[in-house]
C-alpha cells in the first residue's frame, strides 16, 4: 500500500474503530437479535457443527441451523474453540460484530482503490458503505440492520462482495484462468448469508463477460460457481430437499412507494445516482488501465436492479420468497454505491488533486445524509444496550432462577422480546434476551425469541403449523395475540390444550400485558403465580413429562396410552422410533409435533435422531468439492474446470 492509499485508510479505519468503541465496546451487545445469533453459536459448541442437529431448546426442538446460514455460528464457535475456550463465546461473538461493522467499508475501500489507483478517490465511497443504513426500509446490511439489530450474517455476505471482485480482478484484466479462490469464496457468501447469492452470481458473470474469449469464460465462471454449490452441498442440499419442514421469513416488501420516498427524503441519494450515471454512461478511455474492471462496476448497478425487480415482479407473486427481494436488494445498494466511487474517481482523474476534492465529498456526503439519516453516523447509548446492564434492569437473574425450580416442562413466553423503553409502538427498542433462557437454565422454551422458521413457531404467531410464509414479524403480535388470537379471546380451555401439546409447565407474561390476558385467570391449571417484575410466571402444580435424552441422537419416554401418541418433541424426518428393538411409525401430528405409533400403554419408546440420505449426500459432495478445491491450492492454478453441461 504507497502513501497516497494508506492516509485516507487511516482515516477510515480510524472512524470505523472510534464509532465501533462507542457503539459495541467489550461487552456483548444484546439489542434486538443479537442474543439469539450467540444462542446459535452456542448451539454449535453444544450440539456439534451438522446443519441438522437437533437443537430441543427453543420450539419443542428444532434443527436450528438447517434452516438459517449457519456461517456466523460456525464462526463464532470456531473462534471460541482455537482459543481453547479462553475467548468466552459471547467475546468471540462480539469480536465478530466488530468485523461485522468494519468490513465493508474496508473490503470497498481496497476494491475501489486498486480499480481506481488512487486511494483518496476510494475514500467517500467506502465511508459510505462503512455507515449506511439504508436507502429504503429494510435493508439487512447497513449499519441498522446488520450490526444494531443483529443480521450480522447478512453483512458479512455484505462485505465478502468487494472482495469476490478484488479475486476477480486480474482475471478481469489479463484474462487467463479463473482464479481457484472464486469457489471458496462465493461458498462462504452462500453459508454466511444466500440472499448475496445472486450479487455474487452476476458479479462472476460480468466478470467472465469482460474479456474474450468470452464463450470459454463464461463455461469456467460455471464450473467455478458448480464448485462452490458443491462446496455448500453439506448445507443447501438438505436445505432444498426438506423445504416442506421450514417456513419462509418473508415478512418485508420491497416496493416502489418505499423506494420513492427514500429518495425524496434522503437527499444523499440522488447525488449517489447521478455520480454512478458517470461510471454508467460516461466515455471511457481504452487505453487507461482498470477499465475492464470500471466496466464490470458500471454494469453490475443496471444488473442488479434487473434481479431484484424479477425478484419482486416475477417471482414473489409466484410464491417464490426464499429469496426476498427487499433482501436481495442490499445487492443492488452495494452496486450503487460502487459505481458512484467509479464515478467519483472520474471526477478526481479530471481535475486532479483528488486528496482535497475527496475530503470535500467526505464532509458534503456527511452533510447530505443528515436530514434523512441515510449514515449512521454516531450512536444513541439506550439504544445499544449491552448484557451486564440488561440484565441488571430486567433482574433477569431473578427470573432465570425462578425458572429453574418451575416443575420440569418448557417454558412459554407470551412475548417474543422484551422492550427496553416505555411505549406502545412494537418497534421501540426491545431485546430478545429471553432466547438466552435454555443457555442460563437449562430448560426449554416456546416463543421469546425472533421471528423463526419452524412450524411450531408458525403455530405460537398464526395460529396453525401448516404451510405458508411468515409475513409479519413476531414482535408484532407482542402484547397483541398468541396462537393467532387476541389474548383478549384467547380463553383458559383454549390455551391449555395448546400448553397441554407443547409440554408448558410455566408461563411468563410481561406485567405490562397482565390486563390483557383474560387465558391466565383463575386457571386451574397454572393455579400458582410467581413475582419476578417485570416479569409475572404462572406454574402449574406438577411437572410435565418431557423424552428424555440419553444422547443427542437417542431419546426416550413411556407411552401415556396406545396407538398415536405424542412424543412432545417437534416433527422432523430424521426421526425414527422403536420399542424393544421393534420399529415403530411416526408421523407429523396436526401442530407440528412428533406422534408415534404406541404398541401399548407404558412402553419405552425410543427415538432416534440420524441424518438421512439428502445429508450423507451432502457430505459426500461437499467432501469431494474440498478435495478437488485442496488440489487447485496446491498447483496454485487456475480452476480448469469444463464446461458444465
Amino acid at each position: 500500500m504507497t502513501r497516497r492509499e494508506a492516509v485516507p485508510a487511516l482515516l477510515l479505519l480510524a472512524y470505523g474503530v472510534w464509532f465501533a468503541s462507542r457503539a459495541l465496546g467489550a461487552q456483548l451487545l444484546v439489542f434486538d437479535d443479537h442474543p439469539g445469533q450467540l444462542f446459535r453459536a452456542w448451539h454449535v459448541v453444544a450440539r456439534g457443527a451438522a446443519p441438522w442437529a437437533w437443537e430441543p431448546g427453543w420450539w419443542t426442538g428444532y434443527p436450528e441451523l438447517q434452516f438459517y446460514p449457519p456461517g456466523l455460528a460456525y464462526a463464532g464457535a470456531l473462534l471460541h474453540r482455537l482459543s481453547l475456550g479462553t475467548l468466552p463465546l459471547a467475546a468471540a461473538y462480539q469480536t465478530l460484530l466488530w468485523l461485522a461493522y468494519l468490513a465493508p467499508g474496508v473490503t470497498t475501500f481496497v476494491l475501489l482503490a486498486r480499480i481506481t489507483r488512487s486511494g483518496w478517490a476510494a475514500l467517500p465511497a467506502a465511508f459510505v458503505v462503512l455507515t449506511f443504513a439504508g436507502g429504503a426500509p429494510g435493508i439487512a446490511s447497513g449499519v441498522e440492520g446488520g450490526v444494531h439489530i443483529g443480521m450480522v450474517g447478512a453483512r458479512l455476505a455484505w462485505a465478502l462482495l468487494p472482495l469476490l471482485l478484488l479475486v476477480l480482478l486480474r482475471w478481469i484484466e489479463e484474462a487467463g484462468r479463473l482464479p481457484w479462490l472464486l469457489a471458496p469464496l462465493v461458498a462462504t457468501i452462500v453459508l454466511t448469508h444466500p440472499a448475496a447469492l445472486p450479487a455474487a452470481v452476476v458479479l462472476t458473470l460480468l466478470a467472465a463477460h469482460a474479456a474474450a474469449p468470452r464463450g470459454a469464460r463464461l463455461s469456467r465462471a460455471f464450473g467455478g460457481l458448480a464448485l462452490a454449490a458443491g462446496l455448500t452441498a453439506f448445507w443447501t442440499l438438505p436445505l432444498v430437499l426438506r423445504l416442506e419442514h421450514t417456513r419462509a421469513l418473508a415478512w418485508g416488501e420491497l416496493s416502489l412507494a418505499g423506494l420513492a420516498r427514500a429518495f425524496t427524503t434522503q437527499p444523499l441519494l440522488p447525488v449517489l445516482v447521478a455520480a454512478a450515471v458517470l461510471a454508467v454512461f460516461a466515455r471511457r478511455d481504452p487505453s487507461a488501465s482498470g477499465t475492464r474492471s470500471e466496466t464490470v462496476v458500471a454494469r453490475f448497478l443496471p444488473a442488479m436492479i434487473g434481479v431484484t425487480l424479477t425478484d419482486r415482479v416475477v417471482l414473489e407473486p409466484m410464491g417464490i420468497r426464499w429469496l426476498p427481494a427487499d433482501r436481495v436488494a442490499d445487492g443492488a445498494w452495494l452496486a450503487l454505491v460502487l459505481a458512484a466511487g467509479v464515478g467519483w474517481a472520474r471526477v478526481c482523474r479530471r481535475v486532479g488533486r483528488d486528496g482535497a476534492l475527496s475530503l470535500g465529498a467526505l464532509a458534503l456526503v456527511v452533510l447530505l445524509s443528515l436530514p434523512g439519516g441515510t449514515l449512521v453516523l454516531v450512536r444513541q447509548p439506550a439504544e445499544w444496550p449491552k448484557l451486564e446492564a440488561t440484565v441488571r434492569g430486567l433482574r433477569l437473574e431473578h427470573l432465570w432462577d425462578l425458572l429453574r425450580r418451575v416443575p420440569d416442562g418448557r417454558i412459554l413466553f407470551f412475548r417474543s422480546s422484551v422492550p427496553l423503553v416505555h411505549g406502545t409502538a412494537w418497534w421501540r427498542p426491545h431485546t430478545h434476551i429471553l432466547a438466552l433462557t435454555p443457555m442460563t437454565t437449562g430448560r426449554a422454551i416456546v416463543n421469546g425469541t425472533f421471528t423463526h422458521p419452524s412450524p411450531v413457531a408458525a403455530l405460537v404467531y398464526r395460529g396453525d403449523a401448516g404451510p405458508g410464509a411468515l409475513t409479519s414479524l413476531a414482535e408484532t403480535r407482542d402484547g397483541v395475540s398468541l396462537f393467532g388470537r387476541s389474548l383478549a379471546t384467547l380463553d383458559a380451555d383454549a390455551f391449555n390444550a395448546r400448553a397441554e401439546r407443547l409440554a408448558v409447565s410455566a408461563v411468563v407474561v410481561l406485567e405490562d400485558d397482565l390486563p390483557g390476558v383474560r387465558a391466565l385467570e383463575d386457571n386451574p391449571v397454572f393455579p400458582q403465580r410467581l413475582a419476578s417484575p417485570p416479569f409475572v410466571v404462572f406454574q402449574r402444580s406438577t411437572p410435565v413429562e418431557l423424552p428424555r435424552e440419553l444422547d443427542p441422537s437417542r431419546w426416550t419416554f413411556q407411552a401415556p396410552g396406545e396407538g398415536w401418541i405424542g412424543a412432545r418433541l417437534a416433527y422432523y424426518p430424521l426421526w425414527t422410533a422403536s420399542a424393544g428393538g421393534a420399529p415403530l411409525a411416526v408421523r407429523r401430528g396436526r401442530d407440528g409435533g412428533l406422534e408415534v405409533r404406541a404398541p401399548r400403554r407404558g412402553a419405552t419408546i425410543e427415538l432416534a435422531y440420524r441424518p438421512g440420505l439428502p445429508e450423507k449426500l451432502g457430505l459426500v459432495v461437499s467432501g469431494g468439492a474440498i478435495l478437488v478445491c485442496a488440489a487447485l491450492a496446491r498447483r496454485r492454478r487456475a480452476i480448469p474446470v469444463p464446461p458444465c453441461a
